[in-house]
């Protein structure tokens, strides 16, 4: 009888490894819930429309991808969490996620596990600085981003600029490189602190940030505070010009603010989905407007399809499923591979070569509108 069962279980775990080798599982890690869940709404539909296509063209080395996504709610101690249940579920790769300080959570989960992570949003600097071998991103740093948003600010003459963050290690990060960056060019901001994120009144901060009497605010937090602080602002008949970072680039933002206090914005980004001139992108956006009826209005849910397309094209060019000759061929082999918003290649640190960062303005409209 024991030898009954022992020679089943045998079979057994040799059928589930069967199974589990007709699949190649990545996993999506994503902020489905809370503040940011469209966000992460927008990065599974993306992800899920490139999967279905490649398996309808016939998969990865004959084998059907299978997408496994978990919610971190765009929360670091739920990120860690998602990132724990990812990790058994026997996937090579995992896209995600959207803010800093949840991925930074996450990565070394991901790093003990040999399980690769290539984030789509988090532009923190430090996150690459770790010595980690399985961290990349889709998505540019905030050191470039910084570099931009300086020149921008300087190229409009301002002298007495307001630098405004939320303590998240993405918006302090992009704060402390327009600063330096500033600073390099002899303009000192007047004012340099943080807010609380997540409030409902902010003009408090405001009135703070006004009696520093500034040219200009430099925001480098996220929408949902960035679209808030511009109705209130308008609201106290404050006229102050805001700008703000790649975090403020969602259609939300115009909802929160409304079309007339968020008329004139400015920020920097990557580029906006429907700039894209790639023909790839082009031919997606017209595949996800089919699906979904409309193109995404987010770049970050692009850059987590581009996360995809990476991992799937590692698991082709390593010849095999395994993460540790994905991770060396991404650093070593891929060379402007053909992505969505542009040609991706890695550095030793896992981090996308090349400029991506652009300039926007939001018209009367409230539309996003490419001005460089």
């Amino acid at each position: 009888m024991k030898k009954a069962l022992l020679s089943l279980a045998v079979l057994l775990a040799f059928a589930g490894g069967a199974f589990a080798a007709d699949t190649v599982k990545i996993g999506l890690m994503a902020p489905l819930t809370g503040k940011w869940a469209n966000e992460g709404q927008e990065m599974k539909q993306v992800v899920d429309l490139l999967a279905e296509r490649l398996n309808k063209a016939g998969g990865v080395l004959g084998k059907k991808v299978e997408v496994i996504t978990e919610d971190d709610a765009g929360d670091p101690r739920q990120g860690a969490l998602a990132a724990q249940r990812l990790s058994t579920q026997g996937v090579v790769g995992v896209v995600g996620t959207y803010g800093s300080s949840t991925s930074e959570a996450t990565q070394n989960i991901y790093e003990e596990n040999g399980i690769i992570q290539i984030v789509n949003a988090s532009t923190a600097v430090r996150l690459s600085e770790k010595g980690l071998k399985f961290f990349f991103r889709s998505c540019p740093r905030d050191d470039e981003q910084g570099i931009v948003a300086a020149k921008t600010l300087l190229g409009k003459k301002y002298k007495k600029i307001a630098l405004l963050h939320d303590n998240t290690s993405y918006a302090k990060g992009l704060g402390e490189e327009v600063k330096h960056e500033l600073e390099k060019a002899g303009v000192k901001p007047v004012f340099f602190d943080a807010l609380t994120p997540g409030e409902q009144d902010y003009s408090t901060i405001l009135t703070k940030i006004k009696k520093a009497n500034p040219d200009v605010v430099f925001f480098s937090g996220y929408y949902p505070e960035a679209g808030l602080m511009l109705r209130q602002k308008k609201e106290m008949g404050w006229n102050v010009p805001f700008v703000g970072g790649d975090a403020t680039n969602n259609p939300d933002l115009i909802k929160s603010a409304g079309k007339d206090a968020a008329d004139g914005y400015l920020l920097t980004s990557p580029p906006m989905p429907g700039d894209l001139p790639s023909a790839e992108a082009k031919a997606f956006m017209k595949a996800f407007k089919a699906k979904h009826g409309r193109i995404p209005g987010s770049i970050w849910s692009v850059l987590a399809g581009d996360g995809f397309m990476v991992l799937c094209e590692a698991v082709k060019g390593a010849g095999a499923a395994d993460s540790k000759k994905m991770a060396d061929y991404m650093k070593t082999k891929m060379k402007n591979f053909p992505g969505l918003t542009g040609k991706l290649s890695f550095d030793a640190k896992g981090d996308r070569k090349g400029d991506v960062y652009r300039v926007y303005k939001v018209d009367a409209k409230g539309d996003f509108v490419l001005v460089k």
